[in-house]
């Protein structure tokens, strides 16, 4: 491999000694920069940010703790992973360290196999972080790729992901599942991708052969992305096959019924319903929030899970609060 590839690791003591042995430990695997005090570190950092710092506790002028403390402040090296390599070993000095930001401690005098591995453990992590962002990043911008094909606006996918999101909160989801809920909803129309011009932006109604095609996006959108034994994107899978299912089983494409249409299925028909129904289209004034609302409570039992309807209501507040930050009027304010 490159070198100019290697993970690169800034090296911060005070004593020349333990920088030499941590050159020795790691050279062979990584790009080393070296620092011997906490003013010559945060200078490194900006000429170029690490992989990963590993940082001594006791320097003369600017502790480590303060040097961490820094890295945490900056947005930009915010999450850089920092190991404190130190003769510290006293509870509370652990616990002071972790309270400025660092993820593990290492004890002097170091031992080089724990040295290779904890920085592996790290590096690791980071990446597995960085293919999860990239991974929803995709997601995403299939979602949008949808809604332009569709002559919806992007913001449509953010605020009924968002509005998922608060309602699978109310519904009793943890922070995590609610979180993979906002991350998967914006993929739930990006079976449109398949469906013809000609009908998907067709300015007046659909004849029934042309809504049977349009039924299919559903499908389409579950076969996009694919089978998955769980995750993210078996939820999102799920929400593009589901969202369309009513209640009452009159829905589409299986005709589920009732408790029979997943969690997630029920929540996003209610987040996306709304925010359509809130929103202005080439085919239609937006309705005020009341009218909506009003729509909501009129399908309850019939197209939405009655129980789902009434904690969405419950959450006006915040679901307010989300249409006010992405706002269509404010967006083109903002261009202007």
């Amino acid at each position: 491999m490159s070198t100019v590839n290697l993970p690169l690791i800034l090296a911060v003591d005070d004593e020349a000694s333990n920088l030499q042995l941590l050159r020795q430990i790691l050279q062979d695997n990584y790009r080393l920069r070296f620092a011997k005090d906490g003013p010559r570190a945060l200078e490194l950092v900006r000429e170029e940010c690490p992989d990963l710092v590993l940082l001594d506790v006791m320097m003369p002028g600017m502790s480590g703790y303060e040097v961490c403390a820094a890295l945490k402040a900056d947005p930009r090296t915010a999450s850089v992973p920092v190991i404190f390599v130190t003769a510290l070993t006293d509870t509370d000095d652990e616990l002071e360290g972790f309270e400025a930001g660092a993820v593990d401690y290492i004890t002097k005098p170091v031992s080089p196999p724990v040295v290779r591995a904890r920085v592996r453990t790290h590096l690791s992590l980071v990446r597995m972080e960085e293919l999860r962002a990239t991974r929803l990043e995709i997601v995403q911008r299939l979602g949008l790729a949808a809604e332009y094909k569709d002559n919806e606006t992007g913001l449509h996918v953010i605020r009924m992901s968002h509005f998922s999101r608060i309602l699978g909160l109310a519904a009793g989801m943890s922070e995590t599942e609610a979180d993979d809920l906002l991350h998967a909803a914006p993929m739930h129309d990006v079976g449109k991708i398949g469906i013809p011009d000609r009908i998907l932006q067709k300015p007046g109604p659909l004849d029934p052969d042309e809504w049977k095609i349009m039924q299919s996006h559903a499908t389409i959108g579950a076969e996009i992305i694919g089978e998955h034994q769980g995750g993210m994107l078996a939820l999102a899978r799920n929400i593009a096959l589901t969202h369309h299912e009513k209640w009452d089983g009159s829905g589409y494409p299986q005709g589920l019924a009732g408790k029979e249409i997943p969690l997630e299925g029920r929540i996003t028909a209610i987040a996306d319903v709304f925010d359509a129904l809130t929103s202005v289209r080439p085919y239609k004034k937006a309705w005020s929030e009341q009218e909506a609302l009003d729509f909501l409570v009129e399908q309850k039992g019939r197209h939405f899970d009655p129980a789902l309807v009434d904690l969405f209501m419950g959450q006006m507040p915040a679901i307010r609060a989300i249409r006010q930050r992405w706002a269509e009027d404010a967006q083109e304010l903002k261009a202007a």
